[in-house]
């Protein structure tokens, strides 16, 4: 039997270290750690995921500075919303939700945040803190990664790690943070040619191309870790549409071809996903810690 990757409860352990952190910081800190997130439109998906976000937060402590702005603003009127949490002591940790309107500059955006309230790893000089093996705030998801892997004792030292994903949400931090741990890494994309036959020399295998069942069976070798970060709503069937209480979701992964097959994996939905707000909050109360002069408790939870 496979060892399965919950996250969820991972997670909640981790939630509850949070938690317990902030109780004994707080009378110290005057006040609680904070988390400003910063929605532009109507991106159905970047909805859940904030409230996601705002529920986490109320659920350790805490407070949400969310702000949700039309989909036409202006790029200044955006820097000058960036500008004001950046001089807000009550901010520890600042996240611009992603994918942003096409009219609107991604860089410049996160540059503009301050890179010590950085929640999301994902300022420039974060960046360059992981390829240089400095501590900072880290990108969630890889950072969720990295937690789940060494909760279950799964050994990365040495071992041949490919990343099928290059985004510098996922991929590029993921591959850098593998490498840290003393892998030997390989990072695969969409125009890599014979996919299989690179994924099937992983020992461990991260999937973050943002393509549902992209991995199948012919691509894992046996016994090896399978991590899919990938999430994705299936269209429902109109014929069972009456039978169909909730969405469907499915990875990168076509677990029902490898489960049996690999060592390890992380299911869809209650593997990565929780990880990542999770790291989130780890990233703002971190930074809450360092911006209030209390002891950093909890920077062992970042890679």
């Amino acid at each position: 039997m496979p060892n399965i990757l919950d996250g969820k409860k991972l997670a909640q352990e981790i939630e509850l270290i949070l938690q317990q952190a902030i109780q004994s910081g707080s009378e110290v800190a005057n006040r609680p750690p904070g988390l400003a997130v910063l929605r532009v439109g109507n991106d159905p998906a970047s909805g859940v995921y904030v409230n996601y976000k705002e529920k986490a937060c109320n659920r350790i402590g805490v407070r949400s500075f969310a702000k949700h702005v039309k989909e036409d603003i202006a790029l200044e009127e955006l820097l000058e919303i960036i500008q004001s949490f950046n001089q807000d002591k009550n901010v520890d940790g600042i996240l611009l939700q992603l994918p942003l309107p096409s009219h609107l500059d991604e860089a410049s955006l996160l540059r503009s945040i301050d890179p010590d309230k950085d929640a999301d790893g994902l300022h420039p000089m974060n960046l360059g803190r992981l390829i240089k093996g400095e501590k900072g705030p880290r990108s969630c998801t890889p950072a969720g990664v990295m937690a789940l892997l060494e909760k279950n004792e799964i050994t990365i030292e040495g071992k041949r790690a490919v990343v099928v994903g290059r985004s510098i949400l996922v991929g590029k931090p993921m591959a850098l943070m593998l490498e840290a741990a003393n892998a030997t890494v390989t990072v695969a994309h969409s125009r890599t040619k014979d996919l299989p036959s690179l994924t099937r020399q992983a020992d461990l295998l991260v999937v973050a191309a943002g393509k549902p069942n992209l991995i199948g069976k012919n691509h894992v070798s046996d016994n090896c870790v399978v991590v899919d970060v990938g999430i994705h709503r299936l269209p429902t069937d109109p014929k069972n549409l009456r039978e169909t209480k909730k969405d469907k979701l499915c990875g990168d992964v076509k677990i029902f071809e490898i489960e049996d097959k690999v060592a390890a994996y992380s299911p869809v939905p209650g593997g990565v996903g929780p990880m990542t707000v999770t790291m989130l909050l780890a990233n703002t109360v971190d930074r809450w810690q360092k911006h209030c002069g209390l002891p950093l408790t909890i920077s062992h939870l970042l890679p």
